[in-house]
């Protein structure tokens, strides 16, 4: 079937091979074919071609293989339910069956009574005068004996509910009837008289035993003998669903005394509920294995019982326990009554039935509902503190703690760091989210949890870049921050604590919290606390993925804060710029001795970083590098803007000539940067390229004027005395250079012409 269904679809091709096959064929018809020359030519196979063929084959038997499965999966329910009703058939026709042998009786005894009737002219010899056998001449047999005896031995076991013997009864009837058939030891009449009352009796008891077992006082014990012998008279189909109905009828008789209300504890009424369900559908499924086997029909159907019974139970938790949990965000509560729910279902898998994975598919939007509400209320709490927060950062008070409950590593490690107010309540609020995660998991949604959480974290980043003071709306109403109220940073230090919020949440608390997610760890993570490190904390791909992502939303707010604090230095109030051509480009106007010294905007660079490492010693203890890479992205920043900033190289360029006081001033500026940098640890790769690539944009400039660049620059050496002088001025530690000689003094400066003939003359 699944071959015609292919060619079929694929429409012209087969058409294709329909003719191709009959051009196959045509050499058959041919009235000179050889059967044993095409046999020979045919089978003349080497070993490629055989295994070429094997190949083929298994290729066809893989194919099959997995065509079977698909079709298998595809109809199960389908079989299931045409099994169910092939098995309620079974039951109609065999009561249709008992009936047409009641009628078929009850017709040949009437045609009886008619041939008796019309005989009684010529009445035979034995016989009386009304036609009825007289017994008076003969003694009866024992077989007539037991046939007058019979239907009244049956009525009194019936009465007296005797069923076993009952059971023994109709079979001893079933085989006499049957054994008088085939020797033709009985009339018709009788013989149908017989097969009459057994029927009759069959249905009686039939009818007897179905009574019993739906009465919800039958105990175990009896409603499995009635089952059984329900099943033993062939009735198996409808034995089966009474069971199932049976045990259905005594847990909801019993549940009448569970009455939830809106003040009673939800984890209470679901054990209650599941104590109730679970063990009714074990025992229905113990009840029916010991009657039934494991035959393939009755199987079915107790599964589909079993789904129908767990997903009435899902139906009544939600309502009554987990509906209002997870509209307040009670994830703990939701989560309490999954876990309890999940704990009594898994014990069904050693009956063969996994009801679990039908509890999940059910419980999981009531949980994700929750989940949302919970990361939600975390979002809005945050923000509602955000609003107020002064950007100090202190350490968290020990109010904060949950009472009652064991403090978590999260809560341990918050203890040992300063962050702002709002960074501590979304710490603890965290922290408090993951304290149970079990059924998260059990349910696959860490993914989501994570996703959710970060969702929650971009937000409050998104707060925290809105609270620098330069940052434009456009940059800071970002998705999720939507025209939330935030509290300014003024100063610098409030700045930087805005960054070292974000930075210890997402690369240390954030990611210890989330490591409950990871079920692996769970057992390491309660026995060795002290000894694991930051960096074993997210091995496993999914979290270091997810404190990547983390990381990266850090960056945004490192980005702004650099830009904010670059345009800064590099424009004024009124937006003109502190960094422009004309600085260089006018010092040859002046043919006066200079003062050689790193431009104002650079000097003021330097200062702010030295004034941001002194603040982040202090904030950033023992995550030193993290300042590090702040204040150099922020010198970077600065820089690459100098790089960038195509006006002022289209002055350099196209405007008035670079002179030699100029590019010794720009390259000065630019040694200055390296050396300051270098010393602080801020010269990164992509700082020390762009600065040499300026250098190099200055040079060809001047070169564009048919001077030689080097020609008027000093030695390294020069410009490094002149750097660190400037350094340790600027530090407040003047130095003296060269005994009395002070570099920095106007009387000891060194003009460009002095130094470039210096040069000269060495050379020469």
């Amino acid at each position: 079937m699944a071959s015609a269904k292919m060619a079929r679809s694929r429409g012209t091709p087969v058409k294709e091979n329909g003719v191709k096959l009959e051009e196959g064929l045509n050499v058959f018809k041919s009235d000179k074919f050889d059967s044993q020359s095409y046999v020979q030519s045919r089978c003349s196979l080497n070993e490629k071609d055989i295994r070429q063929l094997c190949s083929y084959l298994l290729d066809l038997k893989r194919a099959s293989a997995e065509e079977m499965r698909r079709s298998v999966y595809a109809n199960y329910s389908a079989f299931i339910r045409t099994s169910k009703e092939i098995s309620d058939l079974e039951g109609e026709l065999s009561s249709i069956r008992n009936l047409l042998s009641t009628q078929a009786a009850l017709i040949h005894g009437l045609a009886e009574g008619v041939n008796i009737d019309s005989l009684s002219k010529s009445v035979p010899e034995g016989t009386s005068e009304n036609g009825v056998l007289s017994f008076e001449d003969r003694d009866p047999t024992d077989l007539e004996k037991w046939l007058i005896e019979f239907p009244d031995l049956l009525d009194v076991l019936l009465a007296e509910r005797r069923v076993d013997e009952a059971l023994d009864a109709l079979d001893e009837g079933e085989r006499v009837a049957a054994e008088a058939k085939q020797l033709k030891m009985l009339d018709q009449a009788l013989l149908m008289s017989l097969q009459t009352s057994i029927v009759e009796r069959r249905q009686r008891l039939a009818d007897q035993l179905a009574e019993a077992a739906c009465q919800p006082s039958t105990r175990g014990g009896e409603l499995r003998a009635a089952i059984s012998a329900l099943k033993r008279l062939g009735d198996g189909p409808r034995a089966h669903s009474l069971l199932l109905n049976a045990h259905f009828q005594r847990y909801q008789y019993n549940m009448q005394s569970l009455r939830p209300s809106s003040t009673s504890y939800g984890g209470a009424y679901t054990a209650a509920l599941s104590q109730l369900v679970f063990s009714a559908i074990a025992q229905a499924a113990s009840d029916s294995s010991a009657i039934f086997g494991k035959e393939p029909n009755y199987t079915s159907e107790l599964v589909m019982w079993a789904i129908n019974q767990t997903e009435a139970f899902a139906s009544l938790t939600k309502r009554h326990a987990l509906a209002s949990s997870a509209a307040a965000g009670g994830l703990r509560a939701a989560a309490e009554c999954v876990q309890i729910a999940l704990g009594h279902c898994s014990l069904l898998e050693a009956r063969g039935l996994a009801l679990c994975p039908v509890l999940l598919k059910l419980f999981r939007p009531s949980v994700e509902q929750a989940l949302d509400a919970n990361l939600k209320r975390i979002e809005e709490s945050t923000a509602a503190l955000a609003a107020a927060d002064d950007w100090v950062l202190t350490y968290a008070p020990t109010a904060t703690r949950q009472p009652g409950r064991p403090s978590s590593l999260g809560n341990m490690t918050a203890f040992q760091h300063k962050l702002t107010s709002s960074a501590h309540r979304f710490n603890f609020m965290v922290q408090d989210f993951f304290e149970d995660v079990g059924p998260l998991l059990s349910m696959q949604l860490g993914g989501q949890t994570l996703e959710g959480l970060f969702q929650v974290f971009n937000s409050y980043v998104n707060m925290l870049i809105k609270a620098l003071p330069g940052s434009m709306e456009e940059e800071a109403n970002f998705e999720g921050s939507g025209n939330k109220i935030v509290s300014v940073a003024e100063n610098e230090a409030q700045q930087i604590a805005l960054l070292a919020n974000a930075s210890l949440l997402a690369e240390e608390l954030l990611p210890r919290a989330a490591m409950k997610l990871s079920p692996l760890n769970q057992v390491a993570y309660r026995d060795d606390l002290r000894r694991r490190s930051s960096d074993r904390q997210n091995r496993h791909p999914e979290q270091r993925e997810w404190k990547r992502r983390l990381v990266s939303s850090v960056d945004r707010l490192k980005d702004s804060f650099c830009r904010q604090h670059a345009l800064d230095l590099i424009f004024t109030e009124d937006g003109d710029s502190h960094l422009t051509a004309d600085m260089y480009i006018n010092m040859d106007a002046n043919v006066e001795e200079v003062d050689w010294f790193p431009s104002l905007i650079f000097q003021e660079l330097f200062v702010k970083l030295n004034r941001m490492a002194s603040i982040a010693a202090e904030m950033f203890v023992g995550r030193e590098r993290f300042a590090t890479l702040l204040l150099m992205r922020l010198t970077e920043t600065v820089i690459l803007w100098l790089s960038e900033d195509q006006s002022f190289w289209d002055d350099i360029e196209d405007g008035p000539p670079l002179g030699p006081l100029g590019l010794q001033q720009f390259y000065l500026d630019m040694k200055f940067v390296i050396l300051f940098a270098s010393q602080s640890r801020y010269l990164s790769r992509n700082l020390n390229r762009a600065i040499n690539e300026i250098i190099s944009k200055a040079m060809a400039a001047f070169s564009a004027t048919g001077m030689d660049p080097n020609s008027v620059l000093p030695e390294d050496e020069w410009f490094n005395e002149v750097c660190q002088d400037a350094i340790e001025r600027l530090s407040g530690k003047p130095k003296a250079v060269n005994g009395d000689r002070d570099l920095s003094s106007p009387t000891a400066s060194v003009s460009a012409q002095s130094i470039s003939s210096v040069r000269s003359h060495g050379s020469s």
